[in-house]
């Protein structure tokens, strides 16, 4: 399965970005009215610049204290994350992240952001993949 698959098959509009100069505050706001845990940090919402996470967002208090949610996103974000292309392998994809320890991905076309996976993503998509495959050996078995 491809990357461009995944991203047709969420079937949402967009990738939720934030501004470099996004105070970490609203950006913890947003996480949770979403319901998602990392967004793209960019300038002019195209160009990936960097990514926070709930992660970074946890680690960073567990360091500083509650002062780092007056941050802005360009000081707490992870900066050139890694980002694949939409014709990327499914697996390859959750090999990086997996030894990468990371969930979220942009994805990017001509250095430009188009979308972005999360590990739950690849997985779901991995297991309909499987299931596929087993119902497709059971007919072949079962003489359909």
């Amino acid at each position: 399965m491809l990357v461009h698959q995944i991203l047709n098959s969420k079937g949402d509009s967009g990738v939720i970005t934030v501004k470099p100069d996004a105070k970490v505050s609203e950006v913890t706001h947003l996480l949770a009215e979403r319901r998602i845990g990392g967004v793209v940090v960019s300038s002019d919402g195209k160009a990936v610049e960097g990514i926070l996470s709930e992660r970074d967002i946890v680690r960073s208090l567990a360091l500083k204290g509650p002062s780092c949610l007056d941050e802005e996103a360009r000081e707490m974000m992870t900066r050139n994350p890694s980002c694949c292309a939409p014709g990327d392998q499914a697996d390859n994809i959750l090999q990086r992240m997996t030894d990468g320890r990371f969930r979220h991905m942009p994805v990017t076309q001509d250095k430009e952001l188009i979308g972005i996976v999360t590990i739950g993503d690849v997985v779901k998509a991995r297991l309909q993949e499987l299931a596929m495959e087993k119902d497709a050996l059971e007919g072949m078995i079962m003489g359909h």
